[in-house]
């Protein structure tokens, strides 16, 4: 049973993976730590469990992604290229954070940060006024430091990377695919630098590879690689306005449900 349930939630990452450009993260990660709990897994490694896993099945939500907003040549490659590689090497050191950070302290600053993002989406008026990209150095710098803090959550960073390349005169289908591609970097680095770290550990349990636990990868995987597809095609269907107010409001809930699961 608990493998439906797997299989109802990589549906649900998948469409909003390629949607808005996120890993999916935000959904799967809480849903997992309630699926571990209730599977009676040791509650220390819980939380570390659900963002390998999360991670793990980004790697394969954003190739889907990628591939059907390749298709309709929304990727803008020259972007992707320094930002997936400052994401890499930042959501590495996001990996080794997280293991050292409490949890609650950086939950509640990534739910603040991203209630701001929402907001900034939500008034900003693009134009002229509008904030110019970075060199290829100021690029890779942004992709560290979206893929450090991505890292620390498992999601796949296109909650920050779409806010901010909106802001930067790129049309809202055009970020959410770029977004796609660069959230691949994320999930790679980060689901084998957990897989490593939680190799050996005596509290997890059968079919673990490291802390990514392979029966929910799977589950997950089986819908979210389908449903990533569908979810790129209707971003091409909406209007950008209507795609960012869209983003904007997911964002804002993302933020809210951080603070709440802080306090709560």
């Amino acid at each position: 049973m608990i493998f439906f349930a797997y299989m109802a939630l990589g549906s649900i990452a998948g469409l909003l993976a390629g949607l808005f450009g996120i890993g999916g993260g935000v959904i799967v990660v809480p849903a997992l730590v309630l699926a571990f709990n209730l599977q009676g897994i040791n509650p220390e490694i819980v939380f570390y469990m659900a963002i390998a896993t999360s991670l793990a099945n980004i790697v394969f939500t954003s190739l889907s992604a990628m591939r059907a907003h390749h298709k309709k040549c929304a990727i803008e490659w020259h972007l992707v290229k320094p930002i997936a590689v400052g994401m890499f090497a930042g959501s590495i050191m996001g990996v080794n954070t997280a293991l050292t950070i409490p949890a609650s302290y950086l939950q509640a600053s990534f739910g603040a940060f991203a209630i701001f993002l929402s907001l900034r989406m939500m008034l900003w008026q693009s134009g002229k006024n509008a904030l110019e990209f970075p060199g290829t150095i100021g690029l890779g710098f942004i992709g560290v430091l979206i893929g450090w803090v991505s890292a620390l959550f498992g999601i796949g960073g296109g909650n920050l990377l779409v806010a901010w390349l909106s802001n930067r005169r790129l049309v809202m289908q055009k970020a959410v695919a770029t977004a796609s591609a660069c959230g691949f970097a994320i999930a790679i680095a980060g689901a084998l630098s957990n897989g490593v770290l939680g190799w050996g550990n005596p509290m997890l349990p059968p079919l673990s590879l490291g802390y990514i636990y392979l029966p929910a990868l799977l589950g997950i995987v089986s819908t979210s690689f389908i449903a990533a597809a569908f979810g790129a095609k209707i971003a091409h269907r909406l209007s950008p306005g209507m795609l960012k107010r869209l983003f904007a409001w997911m964002l804002l809930l993302v933020g809210l449900r951080m603070l709440i699961s802080v306090w709560f």
